[in-house]
């Protein structure tokens, strides 16, 4: 390389402006050279007038910055577990069997001692036919004698603790109401001796037999 020369170094849009001044300056001397030829500037002036533009480059248009994908995150790898020692048991031994204590049966309770049985009361029947307790017979009904009615009536009589006649029943008809009335009327009016049981009185029943019989 020679002393003293100078290298310019341009940019690249200065080279393109360079480029299009020199386009421009090649038309414009082809068209001068045109005009001075008679022929040819008769023809060029017979046409349309030509329009002469400056033509700009089209500036580089501006791409969006690349957008890089996110780098995936690495999965760290887990620590093992660490592998469980097996175990070692010790041995279990059946537990022996325990003797089973059986409590003896306790003993019966001692027999009640003998009691002396005591002897069953005794109950005495009323009693109605004592000659103390003047007790007249039933008295004859005089239609009754007339018409020849007889028979043999059975009462029954409840004497109460006091020796009278609480209720009077017939226990058996003569066959006859006018002989059965008269028989219970008259036993209604009885004294007794009550029944009793052992020494103290009681009520009972008693059967009282009471025959009414016409003799020739």
């Amino acid at each position: 390389m020679a002393h003293g020369a100078s290298i310019a170094v341009h940019s690249p849009r200065a080279a393109q402006r360079a480029g299009a001044a020199f386009a421009i300056g090649m038309h414009v001397l082809i068209g001068a050279g045109l005009l001075t030829y008679e022929p040819a500037r008769s023809a060029l002036l017979s046409v349309a007038p030509i329009m002469v533009s400056l033509i700009t480059p089209p500036r580089p248009e501006a791409k969006p910055p690349e957008t890089l994908p996110r780098p995936k995150p690495v999965a760290k790898p887990q620590p093992k577990a660490p592998e469980p020692q097996p175990l070692i048991a010790a041995p279990v031994e059946a537990p022996s069997p325990s003797p089973v204590v059986v409590a003896p049966p306790p003993p019966p309770p001692p027999a009640p001692a003998p009691t002396a049985a005591l002897p069953p009361l005794t109950i005495t029947a009323p009693i109605f036919a004592a000659d103390y307790l003047d007790n007249p017979p039933p008295p004859y009904p005089a239609l009754s004698r007339r018409i020849r009615e007889q028979g043999r009536v059975v009462l029954r009589v409840l004497v109460s603790p006091g020796g009278s006649a609480q209720d009077v029943e017939i226990r058996s008809s003569s066959g006859h109401a006018r002989l059965d009335e008269s028989a219970r009327d008259t036993v209604r009016r009885w004294r007794f001796i009550p029944a009793k049981r052992g020494d103290e009185p009681v009520p009972a029943w008693v059967l009282i037999p009471i025959s009414f019989s016409l003799q020739s």
